[in-house]
């Protein structure tokens, strides 16, 4: 059995076979009754009840999504099982009672057996197609066999024709299935290149990204660096070399002197947080570590750091998610959660990236995480979209926040390094 998912189509084709069986009965019983006028023996009308009541059934059970829910895997073999059944019982049983001609019988078993061997082919591998095909051709022999009445010639010719109908039958399902089965790898092969080109667009995206912060970067540190660094050393200039200078005019000085140096030191910051060289030269361990003991000394912050310093083979777009998602959960708690102590986890475990950020500091309610209004969550959530990945927030009011990113990741090399606890 391939899968528990049904082929996409595969049900809706399935009570349309049935419904199609189900309109052609009842036309070919009224054409019967109509046109022969035969003399119906007592109980003889009910030999009709079967033809109907299979698909009547079938009908109701293809149609009750709660069955399906309910059923899981057993629900569609359930369904082949009554649509195989129902017409080797009419044919070898109710048909012969109404005169039918053998080989008229023969073909209409196989025709009705078709399309419940075609969606078992379409479904399952081809080992269900001989089970399928080698069953109802033994079913209806041990049927054959139990019937009163028929001759060692008889039951010979319908040994043959059964074994025949069997060949024919595997031979159809292997065709199905081989058909289905390159459908399904064309499939998976369009799936991973899609995945490709959407992880080639989102690399593309990153890297337009790196560089652009890179230009604005180096725009921002010929201009605005310099000029607030040419003011700070002016206006230390002015303060030396002015003489009796009013008491007033000097505090004003020192503050001016102040915010300059201020504006230059937080200049300086943004144009480290633009560039995107601690990933390109640390790697994403000691970019992380590198990045929460920076923001922990200036929070004043007590660091638990459980972090490798390399990991490797990581995509790129992978690399700059949780880079930039862990600087935004830590500015925000160095910024707004008033915590004393920060934690820091990174792991990496069967193929899965895992990253935590937690504080103790004043947390905040759960309809301000789902307003994403603050603490940048609606970036952070964009970013994990983009690669497919999951943020999770968890806090209380006074209790902390936690900010969790899982994603699966095509890894092949080992975690190395030394994890640790750094304090500040």
């Amino acid at each position: 059995m391939r899968k528990a998912e049904l082929e996409p189509g595969l049900l809706s084709t399935f009570r349309l076979y049935v419904a199609v069986r189900l309109v052609f009965v009842l036309i070919a019983g009224g054409f019967y009754l109509a046109w022969y006028r035969p003399v119906l023996k007592p109980g003889m009308a009910l030999y009709g009840v079967p033809f109907l009541a299979d698909l009547v059934f079938l009908y109701v059970f293809l149609s009750w999504p709660w069955l399906q829910r309910t059923l899981g895997r057993l629900y569609l073999p359930l369904a082949l099982l009554v649509s195989v059944a129902g017409p080797i019982m009419q044919v070898g049983y109710i048909l012969p009672s109404f005169g039918a001609d053998p080989s008229f019988a023969f073909l209409l078993g196989f025709s009705l057996l078709l399309v419940p061997l075609i969606l078992t082919a379409w479904q399952y591998s081809f080992q269900w197609v001989l089970l399928f095909g080698l069953g109802t051709s033994l079913f209806e022999f041990l049927l054959l066999s139990s019937t009163s009445g028929m001759g060692v010639t008889q039951l010979r010719w319908s040994t043959v024709a059964l074994v025949g109908r069997a060949i024919l039958s595997i031979f159809v399902g292997y065709i199905v299935s081989n058909l289905i089965d390159e459908q399904r790898k064309q499939r998976h092969d369009l799936a991973e290149a899609n995945r490709k080109l959407v992880r080639y667009a989102v690399t593309l995206e990153q890297l337009t990204i790196s560089r652009e912060r890179n230009r604005l970067a180096r725009e921002l540190h010929d201009t605005l660096a310099h000029a607030l660094s040419g003011l700070a050393v002016q206006l230390d200039a002015i303060a030396a070399v002015w003489d009796g200078i009013p008491p007033k005019a000097e505090a004003m000085l020192e503050r001016a002197l102040s915010i300059a140096r201020i504006g230059l030191d937080e200049t300086r910051r943004a144009l480290a947080a633009l560039r995107a060289t601690p990933l390109e030269d640390l790697g994403l361990g000691l970019a992380i570590r590198g990045l929460a003991e920076d923001i922990a000394g200036r929070g004043a912050l007590v660091l638990e750091l459980d972090v490798p310093e390399q990991m490797d083979n990581l995509p790129p777009e992978v690399q700059q998610c949780y880079y930039r998602v862990a600087q935004e959960a830590l500015e925000n708690v160095a910024r707004h959660a008033d915590a004393q102590r920060v934690s820091v986890s990174l792991r990496q475990a069967g193929g899965r990236l895992t990253l935590q950020v937690s504080d103790d500091g004043l947390g905040f309610e759960d309809q301000e995480v789902a307003s994403e209004e603050r603490f940048g969550l609606r970036g952070m959530r964009e970013r994990a979209e983009l690669i497919g990945g999951v943020l999770t927030v968890e806090s209380h009011a006074g209790q902390g926040a936690a900010v969790r990113l899982d994603t699966d990741v095509p890894v092949t090399s080992q975690v190395t390094g030394t994890w640790g606890t750094r304090r500040r």
